[in-house]
């Protein structure tokens, strides 16, 4: 009998994984009170049963959980059904039509693939020489060229793009209502900075606020111009509410985003925990 010969091949990604890498944690921990839209479900956790509120003969117990939450809520994943301009979703389908039955089929978040794409973070007011863009600052094109040239770090097609504002910070603030920005404004793109994004054929785009781009001061999500370029005429996927203040200080402009959305059937958007993993060697 011959023996059979067995080569062993090492997947590259694999062995990136086994040399050892770095993770940070993009999103934020969910918490009853945070700050959110106002548009949307509030998060509430609780305990139905705690543990010694059912013991097992033999001395063991388990406790379990309710949760109750929107699903733009926290940090997340906007699905492409999540807004309509003039009756139409992306790619042209009747708004209307596409909710009956109480989901979306064609473009809820179940149709949204799990994401393992080059990753980089725009770092607008680090590369402007500022600790944060100030409130209701709007991110022009030429802000996001200075970036990219500061860094060296081009966007192109496929690619997650992270825009830090820096407004993160306020997340954790006592006052919620600081980081939602009604009064104040919030900084962020506006449509011709979507445009950008868009020009570069990113698959997908973030920020560390709550409606992704700018709010102008005292008007909220009145007006939401780069949601309608982004997710209706481009089908590029939002992510907001992102904590980028820790791999921005660790100085990653460039990275493997990894990112998995709940399959809710026919849902708006998902909660999501996004990564970004550098190799240490």
């Amino acid at each position: 009998m011959t023996a059979t010969s067995h080569t062993t091949t090492t997947d590259r990604l694999l062995a990136a994984v086994k040399d050892g890498v770095e993770v940070y944690d993009l999103g934020r921990r969910l918490f009853f009170g945070m700050p959110q839209s106002p548009n949307h479900p509030a998060f509430l956790l609780t305990l139905p049963r705690r543990h010694g509120d059912m013991v097992r003969a033999d001395g063991g117990s388990a406790a379990n959980d309710l949760l109750v939450m929107g699903t733009h809520v926290g940090t997340h994943v906007d699905a492409l059904a999540h807004v309509s301009q003039d009756g139409r979703l992306h790619g042209g389908a009747d708004a209307a039509a596409a909710g009956a039955g109480g989901r979306y089929v064609e473009l809820g978040a179940h149709t949204i693939a799990p994401m393992v794409r080059r990753g980089v973070l725009l770092d607008v007011p680090a590369a402007l020489g500022q600790e944060s863009s100030p409130a209701g600052y709007e991110i022009t094109p030429d802000d996001l060229d200075a970036t990219v040239a500061h860094q060296g770090t081009p966007v192109g097609a496929g690619d997650v793009a992270l825009i830090r504002t820096g407004w993160g910070r306020h997340f954790d603030d006592p006052d919620r209502t600081r980081y939602v920005g009604h009064d104040s404004g919030v900084p962020g793109v506006g449509a011709d900075g979507a445009r950008w994004l868009a020009d570069r054929r990113v698959h997908a785009a973030g920020a560390d606020t709550i409606a992704f781009e700018r709010l102008a001061p005292g008007a909220g999500h009145s007006s939401l111009p780069a949601h309608r370029i982004l997710l209706v005429e481009h089908g590029i996927y939002l992510i907001e509410a992102m904590d980028l203040d820790g791999i921005a200080a660790a100085g990653v402009h460039e990275f493997t985003f990894v990112l998995a959305p709940l399959p809710l059937f026919g849902a708006t958007g998902s909660p999501v925990r996004p990564l970004a993993v550098v190799s240490r060697g």
